[in-house]
């Protein structure tokens, strides 16, 4: 098995360990197990747990937020662009290995201790937030609207973290859409369903 492989098998069976049981319950030797690798071979990747924690949270940003921008884009108009984040949400809520933001999880442990952690989860934070600030911008909305649908989400993650379901996104979903309507957002005629239909062209 080449180093690259190794990495990957490594990241998997921790990324899967972590998420499920939580970073200070697993061990190098459990990830060893769970993933094939050699204990030598886990620590000449990793030398240390905790790069791997912030090796694991990196490449989950990558993916979550690009499976984000994915489903937001199926969308042309701005307002129906920032209400499919918290469809988003409700979608990612309801899958069956949910166990809330992993990053808020991961903070929750080690924030205090870890400085590489912490780190890590301010910027999976900071580029969501700038991506709702950019949806927000396209929608010609005041500045501060893209700071309180940030508050409208990470509150329903944590909400759903602890109790499960998809309920946290739909009531956010439904403050957000208060939030633009005050803020003077345009919606096109929804459709049967009584939700905006996405552009057949993204």
């Amino acid at each position: 098995m080449d180093s690259e492989a190794a990495r990957e098998r490594a990241l998997d069976a921790a990324e899967r360990l972590f998420y499920g049981r939580g970073v200070q319950a697993v061990g190098m030797d459990d990830v060893r197990g769970a993933s094939g690798v050699s204990l030598k071979r886990l620590y000449q990747l990793f030398p240390a747990k905790e790069q791997l924690v912030v090796a694991c949270l990196e490449r989950r940003d990558v993916r979550w937020r690009g499976r984000l921008a994915e489903h937001v884009d199926r969308y042309e108009e701005p307002g129906s662009r920032i209400l499919a984040v918290f469809d988003w949400l409700g979608q990612w809520f309801a899958e069956p290995d949910f166990r809330g933001c992993a990053w808020i999880n991961a903070y929750g442990e080690l924030g205090a201790t870890s400085a590489p952690v912490a780190d890590r989860v301010r910027a999976h934070k900071g580029a969501f937030r700038a991506f709702l600030d950019g949806l927000a911008g396209e929608a010609g909305l005041p500045a501060a609207v893209g700071g309180q649908l940030f508050l409208l989400a990470e509150g329903a993650m944590v909400t759903a973290g602890v109790t499960g379901g998809t309920e946290p996104a739909r009531s956010a979903r439904e403050a957000a859409r208060v939030l633009l309507d005050a803020a003077g957002a345009d919606f096109p005629a929804p459709d049967a369903a009584g939700v905006s239909a996405p552009s057949a062209t993204r």
